[in-house]
């Protein structure tokens, strides 16, 4: 199957300034993604969609897809990751020619690897890519411990009567270090998840990681420092 991994990557951060190109273990956040899409060796071009001249340029160096600045209109705190995408395919399509699947790597998941990258793309390719995938996580808390505030206290968002968290049915998250389906899906539904995606399960928890904010980067450095990554990706 023909794949191209897409990388959005705005220069605009509020939370965390400058993140995209923020040095973790020695070399910038995003060159982590690009990295493990080149390591997994599915993926026809690995593709980044920047507004910034910085990260095109952080980008190129470690061997991606940089074409253009992306439109003013697509890089505001609104615009959507599935516009992004789109105008991304449709220009990569009209140049290089159709693709089979469109693999969203969002650059603030850096410790996902290339293996379950190829994982992600053996799935979908059994699929035979009418299926869109997308990863997840054991969730930290569990939803039946989970609360509503009301004006009388509290109550709870599920009906549960047990007690012991080991009774739980387990219960998954959305990680947003993987994504993947086909262009005609995406157009189509405008969205990566749609009701019969099916999911690739990550373990490993700092696969898990994604950097929002600055106590979300002192955790990442923290999990490296520690040796609690392996670097699959140079």
């Amino acid at each position: 199957m023909r794949i191209l991994a897409l990388i959005p990557a705005r220069g605009g951060s509020k939370r965390l300034p400058g993140k995209n190109i923020k040095l973790l273990g020695g070399r910038p956040l995003i060159s982590w993604s690009i990295c493990a899409a080149q390591k997994s060796g599915c993926c026809a071009d690995v593709m980044v969609s920047t507004d910034d001249p910085c990260i095109e340029k952080i980008a190129r160096d470690y061997g991606a897809v940089v074409p253009w600045l992306r439109p003013a209109h697509l890089s505001t705190d609104t615009a959507s990751s599935v516009d992004v995408a789109i105008h991304a395919l449709n220009s990569y399509e009209a140049e290089t020619g159709p693709v089979d699947g469109v693999l969203l790597l969002q650059p603030t998941s850096p410790f996902r690897t290339a293996e379950s990258i190829r994982l992600a793309v053996k799935k979908f390719g059994e699929e035979a890519g009418r299926v869109p995938f997308v990863s997840v996580s054991p969730a930290s808390s569990h939803p039946a411990w989970c609360f509503r505030l009301t004006e009388s206290g509290m109550s709870p968002f599920l009906a549960y009567e047990g007690s012991r968290s080991q009774d739980l049915e387990p219960a998954w998250v959305l990680n947003g270090s993987i994504y993947i389906i086909s262009p005609e899906r995406l157009r189509s539904e405008r969205s990566f998840v749609t009701p019969d995606s099916k999911p690739i399960i990550i373990t490993e928890m700092s696969e898990a990681i994604d950097i929002d904010d600055q106590y979300d980067w002192i955790y990442a450095e923290s999990v490296l420092k520690a040796g609690l990554v392996v670097d699959t990706s140079r």
